[in-house]
């Protein structure tokens, strides 16, 4: 493979105004396109093969006059202190504002508390339901306006008057990470090339990659039904690793240049070498987000393919257009002073070295022997601290968001409390049960007798009457806990419903119950994700595994690449936990204490393994061409260190940065991803593969690099450290030796 890409990055050279056109129009074909992209799209939020779904689907057959996806508000109303809703006073107020909302945009129905029994046992909190025709995707900024203005009125005479439902919610706020991550980017190129042009070089060609990603997601949103959420997770990864790809490719062309190669000679070089690291890190990313799939949740498996395509263009961007950006660059990847420095061939004798001595040795160099000094310890030691930043994770709480963990200070919280005040806490999160009596003999008696039989168990505050469909044998009933709708509590009575009363009512009375509504779709939710993990982890990290095997030609190292992706993780997680569970600093990132989504763990595993392995393959690989080349194992890991550890720290703080740019979003998801994503960044490259994996090495010796001679025949050879590259080119007169003994000076005489 190395040969081939090295053809192809020379071929990129010579072509590279085909190349930057070719790649240019296909941003414009796909940002065109998405541009002419019309309609709305639909958001598949389905759940095959659980009991919540089934229920959806029976009502949707049942009920066929009913609009699943119509959207809904509520307007809650609370006394001042020592009043009443229902003083003359105050209900004349409460109908003057949902008389404002009368022939509102949308508006289908409007439920006065007064005539719909909402309001609370002390008189002092009420609520009315506005019923719209329209879904999410068909809210404007007039309803919104009607809805605050009406609110407004209310308040402007002494109630309390707030706000729950899609209406109330503003236009997403996905934030600015992508700005703040490309400025934090520039600088860390700047730092590390020393160069403005080649700074923006892996700047360039990240954006084209992630426009292309972004435009194609955007054409495809509404056939696909692919959401912004989607959008923004694979602008997300894809922008991290495409200026991570294009760096480790441009950091080895200066290598190159430096060992006196011609500038296309460099680039292709640099692309058999750097970029078939590129290739295989680049799989195991795909690998670990097409993954997704095996959990079987339509939307996650969308946001893993449409993240994992992103990574595709990035990883074609690095072979082909960077190769052409780097000849249209040539030597101008030296800064100014160095070029100057060296009139004649516009390269140093040497690379710059990065917080380097007098003696020579860089901070990489230095770094690596340190650790190989106390193996032992600086093992320990990062096992323990990774440990003990993971303690967090055994107290770890799943769950969906809902308006409890929105900022205090928006409406959506504000009523959230005020219902829950008002008429307890399981009233926000109620449970629909589905009463199936198609082949019972008396459904409308059975449905009664269920509703008797619910509303004596201890979680259960009330039900609301059966509602039946038009052929009277299947009905909705709604039950409301005495808990909140993310509490264990609840979970556990969903789980009471299903295994113990619903057997027993099918057995009594012939109808099948099904437990289902918002609440229990969440729980669900969560059980599927804590089902699906462990043939998640088996298939990811197994397909890794022996991807990583082909690459090192090892077992010990891909062992220890999978154990430190698990330390990584679950460090990570702990943090997560203890910022958005515990609620440890969490106003410093605006965030509210809940419990953790149920997407993040499986996601965050996804993404994170296949980040890991990124700097696993970019720096062991290096270490691996080192050992094949004749260095023994201790001296390998040094060289390794010596000659990538400045670029995997540069790409390290850049992918840091960009994650870490999205805890400004308001979406409580995307930030809790950034964020999750960083630490998890910074804890591999840093503790496990900049700390961790030399002292494994070093402990290892020349048995890391062992692989059973049956294997190793039966394997195909990928070359990653261009052995089968070297002696193609020494074939052809152009190996190392070739090109010391052009460097070395004619012998005098």
């Amino acid at each position: 493979m190395a040969t081939f890409l090295y053809k192809l990055g020379r071929l990129s050279f010579r072509g590279r105004r085909w190349v930057a056109l070719i790649w240019v129009a296909v941003l414009l074909a796909v940002g065109t396109a998405a541009a002419l992209t019309n309609g709305d799209v639909e958001e598949d939020f389905a759940l095959p093969g659980t009991e919540s779904q089934q229920a959806f689907d029976l009502m949707e057959e049942q009920f066929p006059g009913s609009n699943a996806d119509a959207i809904s508000s509520r307007i809650v109303f609370q006394a001042p202190e020592g009043e009443v809703v229902t003083s003359p006073e105050n209900t004349a107020v409460i109908e003057g504002v949902l008389a404002r909302l009368e022939g509102g945009e949308q508006i289908v129905g409007i439920a006065d508390p007064f005539e719909s029994n909402a309001v609370s046992q002390d008189e002092t909190t009420a609520y009315a339901t506005v019923d719209y025709s329209a879904s999410w995707a068909d809210i404007t900024e007039t309803m919104r306006s009607e809805l605050f203005d009406a609110l407004d009125e209310g308040r402007d005479v002494g109630l309390v008057v707030e706000a729950s439902g899609e209406v109330a919610y503003g236009e997403a706020d996905f934030g600015h990470g992508e700005i703040i991550g490309i400025g934090v980017a520039a600088m860390v190129l700047i730092i590390t090339f020393g160069s403005l042009i080649a700074a923006g070089l892996p700047l360039i060609t990240a954006l084209i990659g992630v426009g292309i990603g972004m435009s194609g997601i955007g054409a495809l949103s509404v056939l696909l039904g692919l959401t912004e959420m989607t959008g923004i997770l694979a602008m997300m990864i894809g922008l991290a690793v495409g200026i991570d790809y294009a760096l480790f490719i441009a950091a080895r062309y200066r290598s190159e240049l430096v060992a006196g190669h011609s500038r296309e000679e460099a680039v292709g070089r640099a692309v058999g070498t750097a970029g078939s690291a590129v290739v295989f890190a680049g799989l195991t990313v795909i690998i670990a987000l097409a993954g997704l799939w095996v959990v079987n949740i339509p939307p996650l498996t969308k946001m893993g393919l449409a993240a994992a395509a992103t990574v595709a263009i990035a990883v074609l961007v690095a072979l082909t257009l960077v190769p052409a950006m780097l000849g249209f660059v040539g030597k101008r990847i030296f800064g100014r002073k160095i070029r100057a420095a060296n009139p004649v061939t516009g390269v140093p004798s040497t690379l710059p070295p990065t917080f380097s001595k007098s003696g020579g040795d860089n901070f990489g160099t230095r770094w690596a022997k340190g650790v190989l000094r106390r193996p032992v310890v600086v093992l320990v030691a990062s096992v323990a601290a990774l440990g003990a930043l993971a303690l967090p994770v055994a107290d770890l709480e799943l769950g969906l968001p809902d308006d409890s963990t929105q900022p205090e200070e928006t409406t959506q919280r504000q009523a959230y409390d005020m219902l829950s005040e008002g008429f307890g806490a399981g009233f926000n999160g109620p449970l629909v049960l589905v009463l199936d009596g198609r082949d019972a003999a008396d459904p409308q008696g059975a449905a009664d007798l269920i509703g008797t039989q619910v509303e004596e168990l201890d979680g259960i505050v009330a039900t609301a009457p059966p509602f039946f469909n038009e052929s009277g044998d299947v009905a909705t009933m709604v039950a409301f806990p005495t808990s909140g709708p993310a509490s264990t509590e609840t979970t556990e009575l969903v789980a009471q419903l299903r295994e113990d009363v619903a057997p027993a009512v099918d057995s009594d009375t012939g109808v099948s119950l099904l437990v289902s509504g918002q609440t229990a779709a969440n729980s669900d939710f969560s059980e599927v994700l804590s089902d699906a993990l462990v043939p998640y982890l088996a298939l990811v990290v197994g397909l890794a595994f022996v991807l990583l095997m082909l690459v090192f030609r090892s077992i010990l190292v891909p062992l220890k690449a999978a154990l430190g992706f698990l330390l990584s993780v679950l460090a990570a997680l702990g943090a997560v936990v203890a910022v958005f569970q515990w609620g440890w600093m969490a106003g410093l990132f605006s965030a509210e204490a809940g419990p953790i989504m149920s997407m993040m763990p499986i996601f965050m595993i996804g993404v994170i393994f296949g980040l890991a392995m990124d700097y696993e393959v970019f720096l062991v690989t290096r270490m691996r061409e080192a050992h094949v080349h004749g260095e023994d194992s201790h001296q390998a890991v040094v060289t390794g260190f010596q000659l990538n550890a400045r670029v995997v720290t540069a790409a390290a703080i850049i992918m840091i940065s960009v994650f870490s740019g999205f805890i400004t979003a308001g979406e409580s998801m995307v930030k809790m991803m950034g964020f999750g994503l960083a630490m998890a960044i910074l804890i591999d490259a840093f503790v496990v593969r900049m700390t961790i994996v030399p002292a494994v090495l070093g402990l290892l010796g020349e048995r890391a690099w062992w692989l059973p001679a049956w294997l190793d025949r039966i394997l195909p050879n990928v070359d990653v450290e261009g052995e089968t590259l070297e002696r193609y080119l020494r074939a052809n007169g152009q190996g190392r030796e070739a090109v010391k003994a052009a460097r070395e000076p004619a012998p005098v005489g």
